[in-house]
């Protein structure tokens, strides 16, 4: 038995003990990390460099591809290194980083995919109100508040999970911290004092499922009513992208935090925690910007115009020399 007090770093749950495993979970895990660091890059580069891209849906976006940057840059570094090293510690301090930078930018991310639902059911249904309800002014404060949220709201779980007394030894289920499983080594009777807040979260997260699920209802009604089929196809486009993000985000942590109990394995956990925690910050620009036209086009763009940069200094270069 021993108390938080005397507890200086906590032991993360491996995904193998086979040492070639690791190395090839270390491989795989950097390929895509790389990949998300990749995507994520152009996709706020290309945002910021194009003028034209400079509207609400696409500032939403980016700030999206910052949050997914910072998101996978909080669990893969560390779970790399300890495949690297063999190794399982993460210092007390580490964790508590790590659980409050993962709160912080999953609540946020969830919020902003709530006002990109918010985005495009004003640009379909709302068309000629679009300016107004979503000015430069108004995107600013709705992506300001996300970032908030997600800062208040991560304070409080970390606040709040390790102010607990943990009486169950330092082992967590896990391959990054995460509340549950801290929580499951706390003393008995301080479980109940983190139930609250967890219930508050629940029910924030059911409000803003129903508020996507009501304003892509709304959306799709409006489409069934668009006369022709290029209109139609034209709309579906624009939000069919972000449903898959919503959808692939929500599906793989319902799943997790919902599954019964008799099929759970250590295994299963794992690869369900890797779906919902991993998967979606590598995906994300992949989902984006394989039926945006708009975005590929300034992507192209940007490719030349630096592949231009670069020859342009290297003749340079040669001639000086």
């Amino acid at each position: 038995m021993s108390n938080s007090s005397s507890i200086t770093q906590f032991l993360l749950l491996p995904f193998t003990d086979t040492r070639e495993l690791q190395l090839l979970h270390f491989w795989l895990f950097l390929g895509i990390y790389l990949a998300a660091l990749l995507g994520n890059s152009l996709i706020i580069t290309t945002i910021a460099w194009d003028q034209h891209l400079h509207t609400p849906m696409y500032f939403f976006l980016l700030n999206l591809a910052l949050l997914d940057l910072g998101s996978i840059s909080t669990i893969v570094p560390q779970s790399k290194a300890n495949s690297l090293w063999d190794t399982r510690d993460i210092s007390y301090a580490g964790c508590a980083t790590q659980l409050f930078l993962f709160v912080f930018l999953a609540t946020a991310e969830f919020y902003l995919l709530t006002v990109m639902s918010y985005d495009r059911y004003v640009a379909i249904c709302k068309l000629l109100h679009y300016g107004t309800l979503l000015g430069s002014r108004a995107c600013v404060h709705m992506a300001a508040a996300a970032w908030a949220t997600g800062f208040l709201h991560a304070l409080l779980h970390t606040a709040n999970t390790f102010s607990l007394p943990l009486c169950k030894g330092n082992a967590l289920g896990q391959f990054f911290c995460e509340i549950p499983q801290i929580l499951k080594l706390s003393c008995s009777h301080s479980y109940l004092r983190a139930l609250g807040v967890i219930v508050i979260s629940v029910f924030l997260a059911f409000v803003w499922f129903v508020f996507i699920l009501v304003s892509y209802v709304q959306i799709l009604r409006a489409v069934l009513r668009i006369p022709s089929e290029q209109g139609q196809h034209k709309a579906f486009s624009t939000c069919l992208p972000h449903l898959a993000v919503v959808s692939l985000v929500i599906s793989t942590a319902m799943f997790a935090n919902l599954k019964p109990p008799s099929i759970s394995s250590p295994s299963l956990d794992l690869l369900v925690s890797v779906l919902y925690s991993v998967v979606p910050p590598a995906v994300n620009p992949l989902i984006y910007s394989m039926r945006n036209q708009e975005l590929k086009d300034a992507l192209r763009k940007l490719l030349q115009y630096s592949l231009l940069q670069v020859y342009t200094v290297c003749v340079i270069s040669l001639g000086l020399q």
